[in-house]
């Protein structure tokens, strides 16, 4: 359990630490109130599209789900694969899986975008991705706390082949 979630919680911390140098330097940047509204609206929005709705709802109580799974129901591989298999790319049902690499490609994509922006617009969309994942990143401190205090708190399913 603690090397699934310990490894997603570094793949996270990871992109945090990369992003936020590029949200920093908005401090060096001289901006216009369209960029200070466009800023707040970043982080605002990212707060609660990736931060609630994507990691606190969703990705965050499954990881913590898919974990204790995994420690109930240990294989070999699944347990290498730990971080993989928490994220839904491993031993998953068809649609998770689609939806994790859906995601994952999405993703990819908004990052290779975001890279060829220029400041202060790249500084303005990483602050509010920053904020999502930092609060995926406690949302996932979260469900832990509450399945390690009762595990049955945490009624979602794994999404594991057989789950129904």
């Amino acid at each position: 359990m603690a090397w699934g979630i310990g490894g997603v919680l570094l793949l996270l911390i990871f992109a945090i630490f990369r992003l936020a140098p590029m949200a920093l330097e908005l401090e060096n940047s001289s901006m216009s109130m369209v960029h200070w509204l466009t800023l707040v609206f970043s982080v605002v929005y990212m707060a609660y599209a990736e931060g609630y709705k994507g990691f606190h709802l969703g990705f965050a109580p499954r990881v913590v789900v898919r974990a204790r799974y995994l420690a109930n129901n240990p294989r070999p591989l699944h347990v290498l694969l730990a971080p993989l298999f928490c994220m839904g790319y491993v031993y998953a049902t068809r649609r998770r899986k689609i939806v994790s690499f859906a995601l994952t490609t999405m993703i990819i994509s908004f990052i290779l975008i975001a890279r060829s922006m220029p400041q202060p617009w790249r500084g303005i969309l990483d602050a509010g991705v920053v904020v999502g994942l930092s609060l995926g990143v406690l949302s996932i401190g979260y469900f832990l706390i509450i399945s390690s205090s009762d595990p049955t708190r945490l009624t979602i399913s794994a999404e594991v082949p057989g789950d129904s």
